[in-house]
């Protein structure tokens, strides 16, 4: 449940049309559903409830402090993979005690950051990251608290540049390698053993591969148990899919239908770090049609949003709907088919590079100069991942709560491109 509808043929976010916002603030515009955000997060508290799970908000999906604090204000913790995550969920008034430090390179600083502020766990990666944690604790007197990331060699059937799970990725270390370092762990005073970690890529649209990695994880906890370690946690990741064509998503149910059985028969703790799930289908990327052209047998709507707003497209061949704000004809329930009164067209930004665009081939009603677009399902690594490539500025961010609206980014200026630059 999504809370972008057409209304009379006209977009709306809840209750505020998406054109008085772009007229208001501008384009390229991202603009964020708190009735979205609050809907997703409480999918997952409620699927996995019988088993009071942590659950951690995936800040790297979108870490605006606006989206943040939305979902501290729901109950959620957080997932971080950075000393600058670790420092916006502090300003967004997060419980650190209840924050996961993930990432396959902390550096010592961030490390002492997380342990200063102490952290629930770290998720470790490798056993030189382990050696590292175990020396800034020594130098700060305290003991560590840490998950061993484990890689469990399941193919989640996700793109190759989303995929975590598999051997030969960079995430993780192989499983048969947990009962080394869980002994490693239990002859050191300056860490302690939380439990263990498996995330296996994102987006995933099928329970099976949560199903065989918990059974994995389960029987690694056996393992170390009967070795007489009190490990008590299994944190299963996130990358639960979204709707990006159609209705191809599962709901959070179907994915605790195969997670939490498992994790009370082990009588375990869950841990979740869900960002794509919550924030995807939060956020639209409202763009205003610049041109339009036709050459080389192919039409072009050129549009003012780019590959610095949205590199999902070109960095991983993403499906993103795309649909008119004042929509003459209807959009259809399947974006890919072939749709009445439309015809074809490539859907591009400005960026000096053949790469930089929305779509391609996309059935579109007729679009004129200055017509509106919405690109969908794009809260998620959307603005996170922007830059200011071609030195254009980073477009303005705006949440949408019921009939009201507050701008949580401004736009950035040609000044503050230079900013932080001297000669």
């Amino acid at each position: 449940m999504d809370h972008f509808n057409y209304r009379d043929r006209e977009l709306f976010c809840e209750d505020v049309p998406v054109a008085r916002l772009a007229e208001e603030y501008g384009t390229p515009l991202w603009v964020y559903s708190t009735r979205t955000l609050r809907h997703h997060l409480r999918q997952i508290q409620t699927a996995f409830a019988d088993v009071d799970p942590v659950i951690c908000y995936s800040v790297k999906a979108n870490s605006n402090l606006g989206i943040l604090k939305v979902m501290q204000e729901a109950g959620s913790s957080f997932d971080v993979v950075s000393g600058g995550e670790l420092y916006r969920v502090q300003q967004a008034g997060a419980d650190t005690t209840k924050v996961v430090f993930a990432g396959v390179g902390k550096t010592d600083a961030e490390i002492r950051q997380a342990l200063e502020n102490q952290v629930l766990m770290f998720n470790v990666e490798s056993e030189a990251e382990l050696d590292a944690i175990a020396e800034v604790a020594g130098a700060l007197s305290v003991a560590a608290p840490v998950a061993l990331r484990l890689n469990p060699d399941i193919d989640a059937k996700t793109h190759a540049k989303t995929t975590t799970g598999k051997k030969g990725n960079k995430f993780g270390m192989d499983i048969e390698r947990a009962a080394f370092l869980a002994d490693k762990v239990l002859a050191d005073k300056r860490l302690v053993l939380r439990g263990i970690h498996m995330h296996l890529g994102s987006p995933i649209l099928t329970t099976e591969p949560y199903a065989a990695a918990v059974a994995k994880g389960v029987e690694v906890v056996e393992q170390l148990r009967r070795k007489g370690h009190d490990t008590r946690w299994i944190n299963l990741g996130g990358g639960f899919g979204i709707h990006y064509r159609k209705q191809e998503a599962l709901p959070a149910a179907a994915y605790a239908a195969v997670i939490v059985p498992a994790i009370k028969a082990a009588g375990c703790r869950l841990a979740l770090e869900p960002g794509r799930f919550i924030v995807g289908n939060s956020g639209i990327l409202v763009s205003r049609v610049i041109y339009t052209k036709r050459e080389g047998g192919k039409l072009f709507i050129i549009q003012d949003a780019a590959m610095n707003d949205l590199v999902r497209p070109a960095m991983y061949d993403a499906f993103h709907r795309i649909w008119p704000v004042h929509a003459a004809v209807a959009p259809p329930e399947d974006f890919e088919a072939e749709i009445a009164g439309c015809e074809p067209a490539d859907v591009v930004g400005p960026i000096c590079e053949s790469g930089d665009y929305l779509a391609k081939g996309r059935w579109l009603p007729p679009l004129a100069r200055q017509d509106l677009i919405s690109t969908f399902s794009a809260g998620a690594y959307g603005m996170a991942m922007s830059s200011n490539y071609n030195s254009r500025p980073r477009a303005a961010e705006v949440l949408v709560d019921g009939a009201g609206h507050h701008l949580i980014r401004r736009r950035e200026t040609y000044d503050d491109l230079i900013a932080h630059e001297r000669f």
